[in-house]
């Protein structure tokens, strides 16, 4: 009886042995590229408006084209690099391209850019004004502690005549000691976090406010009709898709690249958005 007993478990311990080495081999497969639901999944993360709302758009497509599209948003500009260099994304969608080369820089991020998808032009909001003309000396400009959006403001501003900088200085690194002339002695505060300028603004802070476009969406402004001053169209800040150089030619990111350049998605953005986002072309 005994002699039976330890034959049937024998055979029951293969029998869990093989079944478990069946499985390795199936997870093998399927992380290789099989064609499972995990290889065709893409995680791309996102700020709230407008970029995740353009992926939630796209993500029809992307199915259509064997690819489930995951998307996770983000409020701030700092996790979004931080988990696509743990691989807790495969993609991110958020950040214009200066931004994106400053912290590449900082933190020695091993990524690639592999795409402009659109601008939003950055405002300038007062609830104090309504014509820049009636903006009074020693104004209080607020803008964010991101040293990567300072020469933007300040580009608008120049534009404006109200300040210029130093002869030398480029324009898109500038910060505000290379302010040169400034007439109007405006007073320059930029301790604020990017998200939280929208509250500044809300809470009547200052006499100008410069938010950015996803940010003044998300409160329920729209820059080209809400802002005292605005960006102009030929911006360098295009907002970009990054992922890890090593996946830069992924099939999954050149495909939801193509989606998102398609003529109907540009269309339905500059429809959405009253052509306050503007996409670019591929």
């Amino acid at each position: 009886m005994k002699k039976k007993l330890l034959g049937l478990t024998a055979i029951a311990l293969v029998t869990v042995g093989l079944a478990a080495c069946g499985n390795g081999g199936d997870n093998t497969a399927d992380s290789s590229g099989g064609g499972s639901a995990s290889t065709d999944t893409l995680v791309v993360g996102a700020s709230p408006t407008p970029h995740a709302e353009i992926l939630e758009h796209v993500k029809p497509l992307l199915e259509e084209e064997g690819i489930n599209l995951e998307i996770k948003k983000f409020d701030d500009y700092v996790l979004p690099n931080k988990s696509l260099a743990e691989e807790e994304l495969d993609a991110n969608y958020f950040q214009h391209k200066p931004f994106f080369e400053k912290a590449v820089s900082e933190n020695d991020y091993d990524f690639a850019d592999v795409g402009a998808v659109h601008i939003e032009p950055m405002g300038l909001y007062s609830k104090k004004i309504t014509d820049i003309k009636d903006l009074e000396d020693g104004a209080t400009i607020i803008c964010s502690n991101s040293e990567s959006d300072w020469g933007r403001v300040i580009s608008i501003l120049e534009a404006a005549d109200l300040v210029t900088v130093k002869d030398g200085v480029d324009i898109e690194t500038a910060t505000f000691d290379d302010i040169d002339e400034n007439p109007k002695k405006l007073e320059f505060n930029h301790s604020v976090n990017p998200e939280l300028l929208a509250s500044t603004y809300n809470n009547d802070e200052g006499d100008l406010v410069a938010i950015n476009a996803n940010f003044a969406y998300g409160a329920g402004l729209n820059p080209i009709n809400d802002s005292i001053l605005l960006e102009s169209d030929n911006s360098p800040y295009v907002n970009i898709v990054a992922t890890r150089s090593e996946d830069k030619d992924d099939e999954r990111i050149q495909k939801l690249m193509e989606v998102l350049h398609r003529e109907e998605v540009q269309d339905w953005i500059l429809e959405k958005w009253d052509g306050s986002v503007k996409p670019v072309a591929e």
